[in-house]
């Protein structure tokens, strides 16, 4: 591999010449800057990523650590993935993935990562309530930005880039309501969610604003699963309450919703308007289509590059962003 003494001897300029080629291209005069970037491509120089990020600090390589769900499906995490990976490739990065147990336990992860050079700074997901990743990574000045806030404290240990949960449940409310529905229920996750607490936060403000009924409609899941979308359907109609609307946390509970509803002879969209978050790629091929609240991730994604590689330019780091409606037939008119 070449070196950047073995450029400049090809380009016939300085050491410092190459350099500026490679970082401030805008010091150079057109002719030079031309010859360098010539001698590069015919050498195959390849900068040395460790020794420039030492230099400059820049944030080069990415880390982020894939979340572990046992039997559950997160599709839409899936599609995060991809969109972080191609926003990173955009500006001549990439992301490193990795695993590591939740927790103070996986801080020696990411220490270690760190610590090697193996990465410049990470992107968080997942975030829960007093996630102590945060916390850490700021103590220890070492750069990350968060896809979600760290929910229940009042100051944000970080830059992040978030979904407006409570606008979207709020938003499905309003949808099922002008489509003739009185008795919307929802279907969420236990309280120990700060983003369950957010979206039903949005669904309980939504209904009173309208002058819908609460008691008695907010159904807690254990977790994110179709079966446990179907029980929690089946106590809110075996619960003695008329119900002609439900608003899921997720499209896995929405499709789990649309089970029981089918099976007990019910037509989703006509006898009950039912909506989803996430959009995931499952909500357009169910029948009847699934209503749901699609987060947007290349945005989300691009935001998230943009502040942890520093081109902000002193933008706010901390971005809210809002849910699209996309909706289907699981909602029509009653």
């Amino acid at each position: 591999m070449a070196t950047l003494k073995q450029v400049a001897a090809h380009a016939e300029v300085s050491v410092q010449t190459v350099s500026n080629a490679l970082n401030a291209p805008h010091r150079l005069r057109a002719d030079t800057l031309k010859r360098v970037n010539r001698s590069i491509e015919l050498l195959n120089y390849r900068p040395n990523r460790n020794a420039r990020s030492l230099r400059t600090s820049a944030v080069e390589l990415i880390g982020y650590c894939v979340p572990s769900w046992p039997n559950q499906t997160h599709l839409v995490m899936d599609q995060f993935l991809h969109a972080l990976c191609a926003a990173a490739e955009r500006t001549g990065r990439h992301i490193l993935l990795f695993t590591a147990p939740g927790g103070v336990d996986g801080m020696p992860t990411y220490d270690d990562l760190h610590a090697r050079r193996m990465v410049d700074g990470f992107v968080l997901s997942q975030t829960e309530t007093h996630d102590p990743r945060h916390g850490w990574l700021k103590e220890q000045d070492i750069p990350f930005v968060s896809f979600g806030r760290v929910w229940k404290q009042t100051t944000q240990p970080g830059a992040w880039v978030d979904v407006d949960g409570a606008a979207g449940s709020a938003m499905a409310v309003r949808h099922l309501y002008a489509s003739g529905r009185r008795r919307i229920a929802f279907l969420g996750w236990p309280k120990s969610s700060g983003l369950g607490e957010d979206r039903v936060g949005g669904w309980r403000d939504a209904c009173k604003d309208l002058g819908l009924p609460i008691a008695g409609l907010a159904v807690r899941c254990r977790e994110d699963s179709i079966e446990e979308g179907a029980r929690a359907t089946a106590r809110l109609l075996d619960g003695g309450r008329t119900v002609d609307g439900i608003v899921a946390l997720s499209d896995i509970l929405a499709l789990g919703a649309l089970r029981e509803l089918t099976r007990r002879g019910l037509a989703p969209g006509h006898d009950v308007g039912v909506t989803g978050f996430d959009d995931s790629p499952l909500a357009e091929v169910v029948s009847p289509g699934l209503t749901s609240l699609r987060q947007p991730m290349d945005q989300i994604a691009e935001e998230l590059i943009t502040i942890l590689t520093g081109a902000a330019n002193g933008s706010p780091v901390e971005r809210l962003l809002q849910p699209e409606l996309v909706i289907r037939g699981s909602s029509a008119p009653g």
